[in-house]
């Protein structure tokens, strides 16, 4: 059978598909975490300035709520610091918007200080991995406030109602670890154990199952080893990823059922299930804590990679700003924003967000236009619909984008009514266009500024992996490896082979750059793979009886 010439329309076709970019997938295990969390959030402070009769103060405290929305699946340690490191980037983000917009009116100038600051949160975000919502609430935030009119006078003021917001968020965001504090380790260890069942009954040659159990058990390494306390709860889980790790390595070895069995078990506030601790399985954790204490690659060293992502926000959001403004729209942020949350990790998922915010946003204000009336009926009835449409944006997000933007696109429009009446049909009109003007814009500035360097990495990542699986190896071929030497051998291969995966997928989307060298990374991760096997059977319940261990097992 002859193929399919490659064309440059069939390359196209094949980065921008158009098939199944709307479609639904399974909500996240805790989707009503951030959904109730954001509405407690922002209830008490804006029911108490409606109380007051100062519901035009409620965008600045509404920027202090939103912090509610992140680091919902890290460790309660973890969280009280990420949800901090929050708060100071949208209070200084904020400020940074109110100071310029006190100082100027000048519509050119807010735009080019807005992009600006949507490249920084971009880069910030992506840098320091802090999750969803990532740099979007940022960036629309100190956008909208830009273009609120201002005195220096007024500033102090209004940023001290956004931080006791703030502070009320972070409490709202740590109050669930006095009922279950151990909840996201336990969650994180039972999707472990689900993958690592899944990929065991499917059995070792389906790749795709593979790829997700070690993403699976290496994200339920970092949440564990993010929580810093030898507690004995988190010792008892460090077990259970273990035996999903045995379960990745010799599938047809493992019992899907029991492993099921324990995820279910993790459930709600029991104690932690037992599996058990071997000889070996104590080597290991004597490991994983050697691991723990070792010096981590720090954040800003991810800052180099991320170049042509952030140039190609800066360079979106001004544009999309700068066309809005050119039409004669009233609030170019919404231009600025929709080019600032397309920006995705390759072209062919900034395109499918494209379409998806596109979509949502049109069905959105379609939303808004058949509240609108209501929320115009008293000051009471636009809290509680502001409040029911961020629980909705929260529950729905996870299921696809563009759904949840059904519900984001009323609320942002609901926010402005805070001030004071607006008509309806201006800010219908205005929202449709600078949604569709950000995204065509924002997708051009896109497709200009290439990321070549998703190649280059590519290259980086497949000799970390061989340097990793070279060191395993050679533990190996020795009689008796340190237990600790071995385990970070191991968890560094594990950890080079998640980064492999996820930087050959993100290539994998990008055009305009050199073929990919697609069969050395599938015979990289073969090899990796065989050897991670071999460690694990050396640690294991799986080890053989001779503690030597031959370097034919683990060559390619």
């Amino acid at each position: 059978m002859s193929s399919v010439p490659s064309t440059p329309l069939n390359r196209i076709a094949r980065h921008l598909p158009l098939t199944g970019v709307l479609r639904l997938g399974r909500p996240s295990d805790i989707w009503f975490k951030p959904a109730l969390s954001v509405v407690v959030s922002v209830a008490v402070p804006t029911l108490t300035l409606l109380v007051l009769g100062r519901l035009d103060l409620a965008m600045y405290t509404m920027a202090g709520s939103l912090c509610a929305l992140y680091a919902h699946n890290r460790p309660y340690a973890a969280r009280a610091r990420a949800l901090a490191w929050v708060v100071l980037g949208m209070i200084g983000g904020l400020a940074v918007a109110l100071v310029t917009a006190s100082l100027t009116t000048d519509p050119v100038v807010l735009v080019t200080v807005g992009a600006l600051m949507a490249a920084v949160q971009k880069a910030l975000c992506d840098a320091t991995r802090i999750g969803p919502p990532g740099n979007v609430v940022l960036t629309f935030i100190s956008s909208a406030s830009l273009f609120a009119p201002q005195t220096l006078g007024q500033v102090p003021a209004h940023l001290a109602l956004a931080l006791a917001a703030a502070a009320w968020a972070w409490l709202v965001g740590m109050a669930p670890g006095l009922l279950r504090p151990h909840g996201p380790e336990r969650r994180a260890t039972a999707q472990a154990l689900n993958a690592a069942a899944a990929h065991a009954a499917t059995g070792d040659g389906h790749t795709r199952t593979r790829a997700a159990a070690a993403a699976a058990v290496q994200a339920a390494w970092q949440t564990l080893l993010s929580t810093g306390a030898h507690t004995a709860p988190r010792r008892a889980l460090e077990r259970l990823v273990v035996r999903a790790e045995v379960a990745l390595a010799a599938p047809a070895d493992a019992d899907p059922e029991r492993l099921r069995t324990w995820a279910r078990q993790l459930r709600g506030t029991g104690p932690v299930p037992e599996a058990g601790e071997s000889a070996a399985d104590t080597d290991e954790l004597l490991g994983v804590d050697a691991e723990a204490t070792a010096p981590h690659r720090p954040w800003w060293s991810l800052l180099g990679p991320l170049t042509p992502i952030v140039v190609r926000t800066a360079l979106g959001c001004a544009l999309a700003g700068y066309a809005s403004l050119a039409l004669g729209i009233g609030r170019p942020y919404w231009a600025l924003v929709t080019a600032a949350s397309l920006y995705q990790v390759n072209m062919t998922l900034t395109w499918k967000r494209g379409i998806q915010r596109v979509v949502g946003n049109l069905v959105g204000v379609l939303v808004f236009a058949a509240v609108a009336p209501l929320a115009h009926a008293s000051d009471l009835v636009l809290v509680l619909l502001c409040m029911a449409f961020n629980f909705g944006a929260e529950a729905l997000m996870g299921r696809n984008y563009w759904l949840g933007s059904i519900c984001v696109t009323p609320l942002a429009l609901l926010v402005v009514e805070f001030a004071g009446y607006h008509e309806p049909g201006e800010l219908i009109t205005e929202r449709a266009v600078d949604t569709v003007v950000g995204a065509l814009v924002g997708f051009v500035a896109a497709v200009t500024v290439t990321n070549r360097r998703a190649g280059d990495r590519i290259e980086h990542v497949l000799a970390s992996v061989d340097r990793a699986r070279e060191r395993a190896a050679r533990l190996l071929a020795e009689e008796r490896p340190a237990p600790a030497a071995l385990e970070s051998a191991r968890r560094s291969l594990a950890a080079a082979l998640v980064d492999l995966r996820a930087t050959a997928d993100a290539a994998s989307g990008e055009w305009w750059q050199r073929a990919l060298p697609q069969e050395r990374v599938v015979l990289t991760e073969q090899s990796a793979h065989r050897t991670l096997a071999a460690t694990i059977r050396r640690q294991g319940p799986h080890a053989p009886a001779s503690t030597g261990e031959t370097t034919e097992d683990v060559r390619p």
